[in-house]
């Protein structure tokens, strides 16, 4: 369903795609710390073919993935910068023109629209700025009501919930963790679910219960791995199990 949000998406993605050409300009061959096997050209490879694929999906509305027969060959090296710059207009231009409420497929078992893309289009653009404003020696912090809404939505639709259960099941937490945002920012506690497999992610946080705290946007770059976090206070187990039940690395 669509998604209220309290920034403009699209203005959003566009503006991190913005700021990951500038960081790519010169700079393709450097290496993305927290993707050792690609360099700053293969992460414009990758978003490329993100937004070829998203951008299908929503002006087609296509019910199924696009074959991989119709990917377009990867663009000369030299012109890298110009197509990623070229397929985010393409992509944020379609995303605009859509009712955010198409069905369409996506591989999110609990939402299957346009808005899903849309929303985790703002996440992909401000988690890979920071990939390349790392690759050229530059600390990006993400704005607050983006990393916060990433931060939902990487813990509605990146764990393993009652709707998407893991199979096999990970070890259970046994334990409880939240996340904190700092300067008394919004909490998400985080606990076994009924289901198997799942997590329960709760608004909130109740005393005593060990709480992983930083800004909004370090702690959307610890889910992604990407930040180092002061966690010494909060059992090992408890981190290690949490993170088996993520969907992405």
């Amino acid at each position: 369903m669509p998604h209220d949000f309290d920034f403009d998406a699209l203005a959003t993605i566009a503006a991190h795609s913005e700021g990951i050409a500038a960081a790519a300009e010169g700079n393709l061959d450097a290496p993305v710390e927290h993707c050792p096997e690609w360099d700053v050209a293969a992460l414009l490879e990758h978003l490329i073919n993100v937004h070829w694929f998203w951008a299908t999906i929503a002006s087609e509305r296509l019910q199924e993935p696009p074959s991989e027969e119709r990917r377009p060959a990867a663009p000369p090296r030299d012109e890298l910068v110009q197509a990623f710059m070229a397929g985010s207009h393409r992509l944020v231009d379609v995303l605009g023109a859509a009712d955010q409420s198409t069905p369409v497929w996506t591989w999110a078992p609990a939402q299957h629209d346009i808005a899903f893309i849309t929303r985790h289009q703002v996440q992909e653009a401000a988690v890979h700025h920071f990939d390349a404003s790392n690759a050229a020696g530059r600390r990006l912090v993400i704005e607050e009501p983006v990393a916060r809404d990433s931060i939902e939505e990487f813990l509605t639709f990146s764990v393993a919930s009652e709707d998407d259960p893991a199979s096999p099941a990970p070890p259970r937490l046994d334990g409880r963790l939240v996340l904190q945002c700092a300067n008394a920012g919004p909490a998400w506690m985080i606990s076994d679910a009924a289901t198997e497999g799942a997590l329960r992610i709760a608004h909130g946080a109740d005393e005593g219960v060990p709480t992983i705290t930083g800004s909004a946007s370090d702690l959307l770059l610890w889910l992604y791995r990407r930040v180092e976090l002061e966690v010494s206070h909060v059992p090992p187990k408890l981190i290690e199990r949490f993170r088996l039940f993520w969907f992405t690395d």
